[in-house]
């Protein structure tokens, strides 16, 4: 029997059940997602895409009670890079997102940096490097975000790498970790996309552990990672293809990444993101069953 990370609170989330947008008719209703994320024997669940859930905070509160849930977190894209003139357009979203978020008791908003190519077509919207006078935006701009989600809702930002996004690899992810004020940046460690990118999310947690306030478990076919590294696939394309895989059959091992989580000695959320847009309808509860499972057995 693996010992009990007591430190470590499990969720899951709407990415899970094939949700990558508030509307979409391949998705299944919110509904049915609530219902089921229950089931699967969960306690925790993100927002996801804003609008996916009912955004009146009454109703909410409501529809999560009644299935025993409680809300973790909030999720906000953003271009920071961009400069003070991308600033409006995030506000504007950060607004709508933390005040539900703030409404719902929960702690976290999960920031991600914009798309640097398009997750479907592929086409190249911005160069994948930054500049230096970019990457200074990128830096002050999650400060100046932190400080002022703190300040005005009260809530914490965990900032995500990801897929093709400007923050992705090991080199990226510490360079923004260096440049970023501890007070106000943590980080939201996604195992999948940080081994998706080439990271080792054990070494990161060891390194830079005072700085991981949140975590996404995720895991990656190796297989088809090849595959997609080889045809320069983006990540929407590589996702259909199941390059994110069912728990235990991918990387990174879960086991050591939870153990590592525990002995930095802090109450962490641990949200399953097993991105697997678009999915048949009756796919995600089965999942979702014998992941949570594989995580109890892991004293999770």
């Amino acid at each position: 029997m693996a010992a009990a990370l007591d430190r470590i609170r499990v969720g899951s989330a709407p990415d899970s059940w094939g949700v990558w947008f508030p509307d979409d008719p391949h998705q299944v209703p919110w509904e049915r997602f609530l219902d089921e994320v229950a089931e699967a024997g969960y306690s925790w669940i993100e927002l996801g895409p804003y609008g996916y859930l009912p955004t009146d905070p009454a109703r909410l509160t409501d529809e999560v009670q009644q299935r025993g849930l409680r809300v973790s977190a909030g999720t906000v894209f953003c271009g920071l890079h961009r400069g003070p003139a991308a600033w409006d357009a995030v506000r504007g979203q950060v607004g709508r997102v933390a005040s539900l978020t703030q409404a719902m008791g929960a702690r976290h908003l999960v920031v991600i940096p914009s798309f640097w190519r398009d997750d479907k077509t592929a086409e190249i919207l911005e160069p994948p490097e930054l500049t230096r006078e970019q990457w200074a935006h990128l830096t002050e701009g999650m400060a100046r975000l932190g400080r002022e989600v703190r300040d005005t809702y009260g809530l914490d930002i965990v900032v995500h790498p990801h897929a093709d996004t400007h923050l992705d690899t090991e080199e990226h992810v510490e360079r923004f970790l260096d440049a970023t004020d501890p007070d106000l940046v943590s980080l939201c460690l996604d195992t999948g996309h940080y081994a998706y990118c080439g990271g080792d999310s054990v070494r990161l947690i060891e390194t830079y552990g005072e700085r991981i306030g949140y975590l996404h478990l995720k895991q990656v076919d190796p297989a088809v990672l090849a595959e997609v590294r080889e045809q320069g696939l983006p990540f929407g394309p590589a996702v259909r293809r199941g390059v994110m895989c069912e728990p235990p059959g991918g990387v990174p091992a879960l086991e050591p990444v939870l153990a590592a989580a525990q002995r930095l000695g802090v109450d962490l959320f641990a949200i399953v993101e097993q991105d697997m847009y678009p999915c048949a309808p009756d796919r995600p509860l089965p999942i979702a069953v014998r992941t949570r499972r594989f995580l109890r057995s892991c004293g999770a």
